[in-house]
């Protein structure tokens, strides 16, 4: 089929945001696909060198150039800069005829501006990325999101438990098919350790969303119950690149206080490949999830976290209720609470090999991308 992918890697020219694209797009052209990603979002991009907003696009259009070029992709891919409609990449015709003529379009994290402006013959498809506040904004009648949604042929969900109704949400007017994160194994592999239990996140990525009464939170208010984790636990080091994002204080010094190395995700994990290398170098990962996703019980799992288990790293992990949907207790341990953080940590390291073996066994059998694609690809048919 001919598939148009959307996506962020140039409006955020960061590791983690490439890998979290590009695993679409090279994995549906290694299943022999007509690819082509399209970046359309209306948005200014995000220049790390500026630390912020970019004034142009030279930098970011250079970014997505060069990776597409590296998987093959050089003559695949299209970028519209807001500043007087330009775009970048495939000559207009060509894109033109891309957009007649393709049979699905993902529009993955729903970040394409007028998804309608794409409605010729493809099917489009729309990947929630993440589930519980996309849900909460249809339930408090946000009207843009409920219209952009509404264009959607079909409708994908990293809520798993959403898509089965069993999350602590209510059902909205769509329906919810379960997915999770591509990855592509023969790119992750695990390299000689130089860092010990870590995690890459943003402290806060935006405002709590309050609904009947309930606070659906961020990163950074369920990290408090679990700050002096490394106390407890002094024979491993805790390693955190940290984001602190729009946040009034910075965390830094008490985090420090309390044993965690606090790393600028700059310096170890700015670009594809040291992102890539900072995962597989670690020793596993432990990470708390968004309230919000924990709250709702939701049945989301981290695309970072698959990258660690293809890497055949182990993860410790923060319950959100994908237990139903992705096997525990070897290679992704679970917890709750302080209590269970700590046991389990300690669970990991005394039989370490065994997990890290059964970490690369779960991604391939719950992650891999001609698994989770090709049955997307079944879902969409079958939605004809």
């Amino acid at each position: 089929m001919r598939i148009i992918v959307c996506g962020l890697i140039a409006q955020y020219p960061l590791g983690g945001v490439a890998w979290d694209y590009l695993q679409y797009v090279v994995g549906l052209h290694r299943l022999g696909h007509d690819v082509y990603y399209f970046e359309d979002t209306g948005n200014w991009p995000f220049n790390p060198a500026e630390d912020g907003v970019s004034k142009g696009c030279e930098f970011n259009v250079s970014y997505l150039s060069r990776l597409m070029e590296r998987f093959g992709l050089g003559d695949r891919w299209a970028y519209r800069f807001p500043y007087q409609d330009q775009w970048f990449g495939m000559a207009q015709s060509l894109r033109h005829e891309i957009v007649e003529s393709a049979d699905l379009l993902f529009n993955v994290s729903g970040c394409l501006e007028y998804p309608n402006q794409y409605r010729r013959s493809a099917k489009l498809i729309y990947i929630d990325s993440d589930p519980v506040f996309t849900q909460l904004k249809i339930l408090k009648g946000n009207g843009s999101m409920v219209r952009n949604l509404r264009q959607h042929d079909v409708h994908f969900s990293f809520g798993e438990a959403i898509s089965n109704g069993t999350s602590n949400l209510p059902p909205t007017e769509f329906e919810w098919h379960p997915t999770r994160q591509p990855i592509l194994l023969d790119e992750w592999a695990r390299s000689p350790e130089r860092f010990g239990y870590t995690t890459v996140m943003n402290w806060t990525s935006y405002k709590d969303i309050e609904h009947e009464g309930v606070i659906y939170g961020q990163k950074d208010e369920q990290f408090e119950a679990f700050i002096s984790l490394p106390s407890a636990i002094p024979e491993l080091a805790f390693q955190i690149a940290l984001n602190e994002g729009k946040t009034r204080r910075s965390p830094k010094v008490r985090l420090r206080g309390q044993g965690w190395d606090v790393l600028d995700p700059s310096d170890v994990c700015a670009d594809l490949d040291s992102y890539r290398d900072f995962l597989a170098s670690s020793r596993g990962e432990w990470s708390v999830a968004k309230g919000g996703y924990v709250t709702g019980r939701s049945g989301w799992f981290s695309c970072r976290s698959a990258c660690y288990l293809a890497a055949g790293r182990p993860v410790v992990v923060q319950s959100t209720g994908f237990e139903d949907f992705v096997p525990t207790g070897n290679g992704v341990l679970t917890f709750t609470d302080f209590n269970g953080a700590r046991d389990a940590i300690k669970r990991m390291e005394m039989d370490y090999e065994a997990h890290s073996e059964a970490a690369r066994h779960v991604a391939e059998t719950h992650f891999a991308s001609d698994r989770v694609l090709s049955e997307m690809l079944e879902r969409c048919d079958a939605a004809a």
